[in-house]
């Protein structure tokens, strides 16, 4: 359940009218593009995971596959971005709850902080459950949003009939050209961050083998089911032109949809639903911050106190550092601090970039000594040339962000982040008395 509720974020409520407004129904190609760029990754992450569970998982496996710094780098890359969107997600949820009972926005983020940083300190079998039913709600929207844009769609729905095509091709498939899915494709590119937490999370499972074959095999799953077929239905009812970026529930291509059909309240129950997805992602993400720490420390590449658990195996210090840090990027949030903030938060937005193709390369030159060493359960599809096309695309989609202002203050920021954890990477192993381009034994 973790894999098909990871990817559905608030920015799919949110975020999909820009995309579509700027490619129109073509945004389905942006959407392939970065789907499969995401199969992709799960599948070399799938191909690792399975026979290393591990709870830095792609940490470690560049560890394994590259060399010390790299592990350093990715481990402090993910880390440092995932707590600087903590923040971001816990102030946007607060906003909504603060609304509707009429107090001030920081009371209830100062509670949903306290809440979700007792929940991730106990057993990790309560993270799972809360995990489980947040991921379980949006999963059951969804599929009620897409039976209901299916009626739509078919004349099915009191009082509507038949579309047809007719607002779908209304002025073409691809109104705005090229340059419009390519737009389309910067909007898009990140939308299926998040579903690498799963070996993360595959790593503390009872079976994880058997948990991670699965959830990799979800991927193309909830991929195509949830973000194509949401997509499909909203550029066959509401005309692309009529869309763009939703700053209120009340804006959100989802509400507009609902409205179509008459739902009442729509707006608040979006409202809601935007909440919900918020609170899962904050609380995957103290989940996957605290993992990544703990295992770093166990490496020696961060802090030793936080390589401590209980008897439960639970990394207390590292969680604790989480939510001390989402507070603490709660209250930036509100003082709107300036550069630092800014700095994290554009940092974060391409940082995925980074990640994954840390990934690729891991793969790239983990396969073969893997192959001699275990059976595996998944395989990247046709080695090496399909890792070899995401490194490609991957590096395509970094030249595209540096035609686009705010894309390229993203990368730019994401780049200086590399650069010194990368540094930081080859002193740590210096100081340590290791060569830096020294990797990690396979267990």
């Amino acid at each position: 359940m973790m894999g098909l509720g990871s990817t559905i974020g608030a920015g799919l409520f949110l975020g999909t009218g820009v995309a579509i407004a700027a490619a129109g129904p073509a945004v389905l190609v942006a959407y392939i593009i970065a789907g499969t760029l995401a199969i992709l990754v799960m599948q070399m992450l799938g191909e690792m995971g399975t026979v290393i569970p591990a709870s830095g998982s792609f940490s470690e496996y560049a560890e394994h596959g590259i060399g010390r710094w790299a592990g350093f780098t990715q481990g402090w890359i993910y880390w440092l971005a995932t707590v600087a969107v903590l923040g971001a997600e816990i102030t946007g949820a607060a906003a909504f709850i603060g609304a509707w009972l009429a107090v001030p926005p920081w009371i209830p983020a100062a509670v949903c902080v306290a809440i979700f940083g007792v929940i991730n300190l106990l057993h990790v079998r309560s993270f799972g459950e809360f995990e489980y039913w947040f991921a379980a709600i949006k999963v059951v929207v969804i599929v009620a949003f897409l039976l209901l844009g299916l009626a739509l769609i078919f004349g099915l729905w009191p009082g509507h009939t038949f579309v047809g095509t007719e607002i779908f091709l209304g002025d073409g498939f691809m109104p705005n050209g090229l340059s419009g899915v390519a737009t389309g494709l910067l909007a898009v590119a990140f939308a299926f961050g998040g579903i690498e937490v799963v070996a993360i999370a595959s790593a503390e499972s009872e079976d994880p083998k058997r948990s991670l074959v699965n959830a990799v095999r979800s991927t193309i799953l909830r991929i195509s089911v949830f973000y194509l077929g949401s997509v499909l239905v909203i550029t066959f009812l509401l005309p692309y032109s009529s869309l763009g970026d939703s700053d209120t529930a009340a804006a959100s291509p989802f509400t507009r949809v609902l409205e179509h059909a008459g739902i009442p309240f729509a707006a608040g129950l979006m409202e809601v639903i935007i909440v919900l997805a918020l609170l899962s992602a904050f609380n995957a993400q103290i989940y996957a911050s605290s993992r990544m720490m703990h295992s770093l420390a166990t490496r020696r590449e961060a802090p030793r106190i936080f390589a401590r658990t209980n008897t439960h195996g639970v990394p207390l210090p590292a969680i604790g550092l989480s939510v001390a840090l989402a507070a603490v990027m709660v209250v930036l949030n509100y003082a709107d601090t300036g550069w630092l903030l800014t700095f994290m938060l554009n940092s974060a937005g391409a940082s995925l970039l980074i990640v994954w193709t840390f990934i690729a390369v891991a793969q790239l030159r983990l396969r073969r000594q893997l192959e001699a060493r275990y059976e595996l359960p998944i395989r990247m599809w046709a080695y090496p040339y399909l890792t070899w096309l995401t490194l490609i695309a991957l590096a395509g989609i970094a030249v595209l962000m540096l035609s686009d202002a705010s894309s390229r203050i993203q990368l730019a920021s994401a780049a200086a982040m590399f650069a010194v954890l990368a540094v930081a990477g080859f002193i740590n192993s210096k100081v340590r008395g290791i060569s830096p381009t020294s990797t990690l034994d396979l267990p």
